[in-house]
């Protein structure tokens, strides 16, 4: 049994290229999975008083978590730190 260094080498390439795309799917995946604010201007106007309060609600959150982000909270910990905030 002899060692072949071609047919290791590209057995390497092929698993880098593969890892690297994959890697790639899923950092676009978690972008694609962030939330958007909402738009009260693009729904219809039946949905708009809805969407305004949607919208105040993602931005408390968006500020509590930002805050929880200043105070360095650890990750056990911020769920209750966020809903402390959005309580007061």
């Amino acid at each position: 049994m002899t060692f072949r260094f071609g047919a290791s080498a590209r057995g390497l390439l092929i698993g880098g290229i593969l890892q690297f795309g994959l890697m790639s799917a899923f950092a676009l995946v978690a972008d694609v999975r962030a939330e958007k604010l909402v738009d009260p201007s693009a729904v219809a106007p039946e949905y708009k008083a809805a969407a305004e309060k949607r919208r105040a609600e993602q931005l408390r959150l968006f500020q509590c978590s930002k805050k929880a982000d200043e105070a360095k909270v650890t990750h056990r910990d911020r769920a209750a730190y966020v809903n402390a905030c959005l309580d007061k």
